[in-house]
């Protein structure tokens, strides 16, 4: 008797279950990565203020450094997943093992530049005398964890690719639980002060590494993958990323432009657009990983030479992308009397606040579908193409943006900019999605 075939209502269900199983681990890694600034900051903030300010000038320095090589996980969880969907599991580790060599190379540098440079960094941020002292020794012994977390992110890319999104899940709460001990033991039992929570985070950085590295160290001995480094795929693989850095640089560009124009606007109007920042950011957290899942499931799909499934995936996630900026979204407006006084009193931020969080809100299912969209092709591997459609985005953004003041708006006009900002962001991917030119079969693209 032959089987009969799977109707579109199972082939969702199956799609649904292959979704929840990694986005949901994958959100609380996602979750726990921030935490160790919040720990750090928790912790120095008992020192006095110009500790917590000195840590304000070098966090953001250090996480600019690491986020900006993000492609160290996307690119090498879509090699990884095509390799699985083509049932060379041997070949996909050995893919992962080079960008890990890749995310060394690139460690080494990033710190050769940050520990002589540190002091000249921390001026060009504004850092004050009496806090740049403690942002340079901050930013000095973190910098020693930077190879650690390029590692992290490159090995949680190949896990991501093998479909295993619990590991990075389960090593996050652990880097967490550790870091967080450290903090207080090495600040407060061992009196090192700001430098005992640098020092902490960097141990907890490198356990984690070290963790990673045993996952795929025993993965490669199963399976027979060498371990050495090869210049033809850790240069395969950096050829790979640069499109990814060139989105991600972009993307920051965004940001920073937008937060520029915010500070012009007035210190009610920056200090509202802080916080909502940092909402949308955290919403973004939820959204991001829906498209962790999509790179991995549709990479091991192209790998299979399963163009239907791809489509099918791809259809239902985008489905998905949009409930969850519906929900969101409604979120954000039923819990905005509850959450605005946690971060400000001043009547003044929170007139100038309550208008743009109906922005965000109101933009959370475009942002759903931008988010998705991006998975789906970073896990097809068309890095050029992101490349291309964030430069565009950024090209009319900046003129947008910077306008705002000149024509007399206020924030809310500014987080329209940012509404069209995503706009046109989900217009490419959805374009480029439709045409079918992101279709590449096969275990590499």
């Amino acid at each position: 008797m032959t089987q009969a075939p799977a109707t579109p209502r199972r082939t969702d269900r199956r799609h649904d279950r292959e979704i929840v199983s990694l986005a949901l681990p994958a959100f609380g890694a996602l979750v726990a990565e921030p935490l160790f600034v919040m720990v750090d900051s928790a912790v120095i903030g008992h020192l006095g203020t110009r500790q917590l300010a000195g840590l304000g000038v070098a966090a953001p320095l250090l996480t600019t450094a690491v986020s900006v090589f993000v492609f160290l996980a996307y690119a090498t969880t879509a090699a990884v997943a095509r390799r699985v969907g083509a049932g060379d599991r041997s070949g996909a580790i050995r893919q992962g093992v080079d960008g890990i060599w890749l995310s060394l190379l690139l460690g080494a540098a990033v710190l050769a530049v940050v520990l002589p440079t540190a002091p000249w960094l921390v001026d060009v941020f504004g850092a004050s005398a009496t806090a740049a002292p403690y942002a340079i020794t901050y930013l000095r012994i973190s910098a020693l964890g930077i190879p650690a977390m390029l590692m992290v992110l490159a090995a949680t890319g190949v896990l991501r690719g093998l479909q295993d999104t619990r590991t990075p899940l389960y090593v996050a709460v652990g880097g967490f639980s550790v870091n967080a001990a450290l903090n207080v033991g090495l600040v407060y039992g061992a009196g090192l002060g700001i430098a005992g929570s640098a020092w902490g985070t960097v141990i907890a950085q490198c356990g984690m590494a070290a963790v990673y590295l045993f996952v795929v160290v025993r993965g490669a001995r199963r399976h027979g993958a060498s371990l050495r480094p090869d210049a033809a795929g850790i240069r395969a693989c950096a050829q790979a990323g640069v499109p990814l850095l060139v989105r991600t640089l972009s993307l920051r560009a965004v940001l920073m432009i937008a937060t520029a124009v915010a500070a012009r606007l007035g210190d009610a109007e920056v200090a509202a657009h802080q916080i909502v920042i940092t909402l949308w950011q955290l919403l973004a957290f939820a959204l991001d990983a829906i498209a962790i899942a999509g790179q991995a499931i549709i990479g091991r799909y192209l790998g299979a030479d399963d163009v239907a499934g791809a489509k099918a995936a791809c259809r239902r996630m985008v489905q998905w992308g949009i409930a969850s900026g519906v929900v969101l979204g409604l979120l954000v407006v039923l819990t905005r009397p509850l959450f605005m006084p946690l971060f400000t009193t001043d009547p003044a931020v929170k007139d100038v606040l309550l208008p743009t969080l109906l922005v965000v809100a109101v933009t959370q299912p475009v942002s759903g579908i931008v988010f998705v969209l991006d998975g789906v092709l970073m896990g097809a591997g068309d890095g050029p193409y992101l490349a291309w459609a964030m430069l565009v985005t950024l090209a009319l953004f900046a003129p947008a943006a910077l306008l705002v003041p000149v024509a007399g708006g206020g924030l809310t006009a500014l987080w329209w900019a940012m509404a069209l900002m995503m706009t046109v962001r989900m217009l490419t991917l959805w374009t480029r999605t439709r045409s079918g030119r992101w279709i590449v079969t096969g275990a590499s693209r």
